[in-house]
């Protein structure tokens, strides 16, 4: 049984690995041991084989790193790096598509905790040693602790392990105020997830995508709105449970979300929508492509690389379509920008909020194509929302509810979430104890039923 992010057993296990980890003595290599069996405990919940897998590749990485490091070679590094490369490639796909791969020879084989984010985290690695954009370490410990830390295993966030690294070997004190921010992020996670991600899951968004046939075209395009709010809810929920728990043990991950939904273009939505992601295929594959001095090639680049995102969430003709529709979005504009030049324009309220307004009707459009199960799926997702039929009689008050707490929740002033954690953070621990307990409350008797696994934890 895993140790599911959000689930009781996890947080028994994260308050396990707080207690014992600021218990132990100073001694570093006691405080990476620590951090390194919490990581390949949490690993041998879903699979003991993960206890060979995980290490085997780790240590693979790391002899890489440290051949990186002496050589100086450029023949002798790009083959360096093209182990490292081929190793967590194998990783991904067999992780991931293992079924696919051996299925007709009789085997089901599936990998309880996938390990696509472990795969990228691995690489930031190697090919940052590989382009010289950051020191490597001598420590075995050290590297196998921050590569497979286990915050960031499941779904991220991405974080570069020569950052984690050097976190770890700068242990700060925990003082109160820095316990209580990652309480406060851990527990709007949680409230996030159940009370609206769920919430709009089990009440609408999995029926009309299930059957979308039985239901209005008007609900239809409810439920796709509903999902979009799902999905950032449900990931960035995972997202500060993952920051708070490794905020507990000193370690500051990077941030994923900032709004995405107040975008005006679709370069600034995904400066905004699962950062440490697109961070990632913008410095290693994006920049890694050829023909950046090309006038047409930045465009056919852009559009490559937002289909290999789309296909590593599944190899599936929906994931291939959202990726190819957000490359060919993100082309466009870039050639408006390039069209547009230099000249600048005072901002116009109306037409910013349009923007804005234009660039979600977009990405909602393609999340059609993310949630759909095929591309036949989606035809009639689309086909019902043409239809113009008008019925609400499957909207509830919960699911209303829930909606216009989501889509509040993007016109509150961003200043607010920083002075609401920094006004808890300095509450006294009573304080602190009262409003976890009431957000157990909460959970308890307003969150939807069940224990939803997070929709990334899939991928």
């Amino acid at each position: 049984m895993g140790l599911a992010a959000g689930s009781s057993t996890y947080f028994i296990f994260v308050a396990a690995v707080f207690f014992v980890y600021w218990a132990a003595p100073q001694a570093r290599l006691l405080r990476l041991g620590v951090i390194l069996l919490a990581n390949y405990y949490f690993c041998a919940r879903f699979g003991l084989f993960y206890l060979a897998l995980i290490p085997a590749c780790g240590t693979a990485d790391f002899l890489v790193g440290l051949g990186l490091m002496r050589f100086r070679h450029a023949a002798v590094r790009r083959l360096l790096v093209g182990v490292s490369v081929a190793v967590n490639l194998a990783l991904l796909v067999g992780s991931r598509h293992m079924g696919a791969v051996i299925g007709p020879m009789g085997w089901d084989w599936v990998f309880p905790l996938g390990l696509s984010f472990y795969t990228f985290q691995a690489l930031t690695y190697t090919l940052d040693l590989y382009r010289r954009d950051a020191e490597g370490t001598t420590s075995l410990l050290a590297h196998l602790s921050a590569v497979s830390f286990f915050p960031t295993l499941q779904a991220g966030p991405i974080t570069r392990v020569a950052d984690l690294i050097k976190q770890f070997a700068a242990r700060r004190p925990l003082d109160r105020t820095e316990g209580g921010r990652a309480l406060f992020l851990i527990g709007l996670g949680l409230l996030k997830k159940t009370c609206i991600a769920d919430l709009l899951a089990e009440t609408i968004v999995n029926r009309v995508f299930d059957t979308p046939k039985l239901y209005s075209g008007a609900e239809v395009l409810l439920a796709v709105y509903a999902y979009s709010f799902q999905l950032y809810f449900d990931f960035s929920g995972y997202t500060d449970i993952a920051r708070g728990s490794a905020q507990l043990l000193g370690i500051r991950l990077p941030l994923n979300f900032d709004r995405p939904y107040r975008s005006s273009n679709l370069t600034e939505f995904w400066r905004r929508w699962h950062i440490s992601f697109s961070n990632w295929l913008r410095d290693y594959l994006y920049f890694a492509l050829p023909g950046k001095r090309t006038k047409v090639m930045p465009y056919v680049n852009l559009v490559i690389t937002m289909l290999l995102g789309g296909l590593w969430h599944g190899l599936t003709w929906t994931f291939a379509i959202w990726g190819l529709l957000h490359g060919a979005g993100l082309a466009a504009t870039r050639a408006y920008m390039v069209w547009r030049g230099r000249r600048t324009e005072p901002p116009v309220a109306w037409r910013h909020a349009l923007a804005v307004f234009g660039t979600w009707q977009f990405v909602c459009l393609t999340w059609i194509f993310f949630r759909a199960g095929s591309v036949t799926n989606a035809l009639d997702i689309l086909g019902r929302v043409a239809s113009l039929s008008v019925s609400f009689e499957n909207v509830t008050a919960p699911f209303a509810a829930a909606m216009l707490l989501a889509g509040a929740t993007f016109f509150l002033p961003k200043p607010w979430h920083a002075r609401a954690m920094e006004r808890f953070a300095a509450s006294p621990f009573y304080v602190h104890a009262g409003v976890l307990a009431a957000v157990v409350l909460v959970l308890r008797y307003f969150g939807a039923s069940g224990n939803a696994a997070f929709v990334y934890s899939r991928f």
